[in-house]
């Protein structure tokens, strides 16, 4: 496409000399500013898409895809054919009877408002994301006056395996004196790390039978936690769920539980796409720029060049090459840039966070412990796509006016 001589003399133009410094200049600034556009771009995307599935990830290890609520009242009755119904439709994995209830929970030191879930100490176990992670505690153990709390809710508390805490809950009995709050001391069997501060620091573990003593629920639940199989549909299993369970409970999938958290995530994402490829179009309004006061000052040039048999395409093509080079080094070096970013998060927080002796990811703010980053090859290749794009537009304008330059009047007072 391009010859010798256009391919030798666009490159000669990028040059810095002394007389077109400042040019060489504009270029490498749009250099840097495609870099980092492209990178940034990568690396926010990356950070964004990595965040959602780690969230995903924890959610659906605490609850299930699906929730089996009651239809009417706060619990639901018949807890063991529901979920023997349950798990007969297919791509069901396991229906979890769980009872739910906000309570106070308080140590020596301190107390906290908290989420209780009960639940059995086999389901506890089968737990995608709580399985193997929790602390110190034998299951088989887990059993009436015993409790199983969050790490970070056991560091606020100051309490170890072993101690006592306090629940109380609003929800009291009634008496010849008023409602009186239920309260009941427990024993600490162990802690779990779920890798989410927003449940290790608010969620504790108890039986289902003592979480119903407790809450007065007598046999029933606050819902059933449905978890599916990889491969199973979820509109076809809340269709079925809804023929079997009929008009007695609701059925509400993790998308409608969360929808405003992700739907949040979702638009600050798009949002942060377009900011950041704005740097990208900065940059390539930098190369017309640049471009055509290389064209200004070549003028001469590309007049002896027209006198000497040079064609209008080729003088075209020169001053393309100059801003493609450009482009093309730029989006290479930030899509690399990027990606070394990102495979290496974790160890690039870690010393920027030592150099500044300050906390740059808080798990308290952000819910995770760590800084994901997952790649997308398919957003990667529009993100260095677009970049190539805008850098070929960025160099129509000036190759063409370049290749209008007439020999005459440019050479007419030389």
């Amino acid at each position: 496409m391009f010859s010798k001589t256009e391919r030798m003399l666009a490159f000669r133009y990028l040059k810095s000399r002394k007389r077109t410094g400042f040019v060489s200049v504009i270029a490498g600034f749009s250099f840097l500013g495609i870099m980092l556009g492209v990178a940034t771009l990568i690396i926010v995307m990356s950070v964004m898409n990595g965040f959602r599935e780690e969230l995903m990830t924890r959610v659906l290890g605490i609850n299930g895809q699906l929730g089996v609520y009651p239809a009417w009242g706060a619990t639901l009755g018949d807890v063991e054919n529901r979920v023997a119904t349950m798990e007969k439709i297919a791509g069901v994995a396991q229906a979890v009877p769980v009872v739910d209830g906000q309570v106070m929970i308080s140590s020596a030191e301190t107390s906290a408002g908290v989420m209780v879930r009960g639940m059995r100490a086999e389901d506890f176990a089968k737990r995608p994301l709580l399985g193997g992670q929790y602390k110190g505690i034998e299951l088989t153990e887990f059993t009436d006056g015993q409790v199983i709390l969050g790490y970070r809710l056991a560091r606020k508390l100051a309490v170890r395996p072993g101690d006592d805490v306090t629940m109380i809950s609003p929800k009291g009995n009634r008496t010849a004196f008023g409602m009186l709050p239920r309260m009941k001391a427990y024993t600490v069997l162990g802690t779990f790390d779920s890798g989410m501060s927003e449940y290790d620091g608010n969620f504790v573990f108890m039986p289902l039978e003592e979480a119903q003593k407790f809450f007065g629920t007598q046999d029933k639940v606050s819902h059933l936690e449905i978890f599916t199989t990889p491969d199973a549909s979820i509109p076809m299993i809340v269709d079925e769920a809804f023929t079997v369970m009929g008009d007695e409970a609701q059925i509400h999938d993790w998308r409608y539980t969360n929808q405003a958290f992700f739907n949040a995530i979702e638009v600050e994402r798009n949002v942060m796409f377009l900011i950041l490829t704005l740097i990208i179009i900065v940059a390539a309004f930098n190369m017309i720029s640049g471009l055509i006061m290389l064209v200004q000052d070549k003028t001469k040039d590309i007049a002896v060049l027209r006198t000497m048999g040079m064609s209008k395409g080729a003088i075209q093509r020169v001053f393309l090459m100059s801003g493609l080079t450009v482009g093309v080094v730029g989006t290479l070096a930030g899509f690399l840039l990027g990606l070394a970013f990102c495979y290496n998060i974790d160890a690039i927080k870690e010393w920027l966070e030592s150099l500044s002796g300050r906390e740059l990811f808080s798990a308290e703010i952000y819910f995770l412990s760590r800084l994901p980053a997952k790649v997308d090859l398919t957003e990667v290749a529009v993100v260095v796509g677009m970049s190539l794009i805008l850098s070929l537009l960025a160099t129509l304008y000036p190759s063409y006016k370049a290749s209008k330059t007439d020999p005459v009047e440019a050479l007419r007072y030389e």
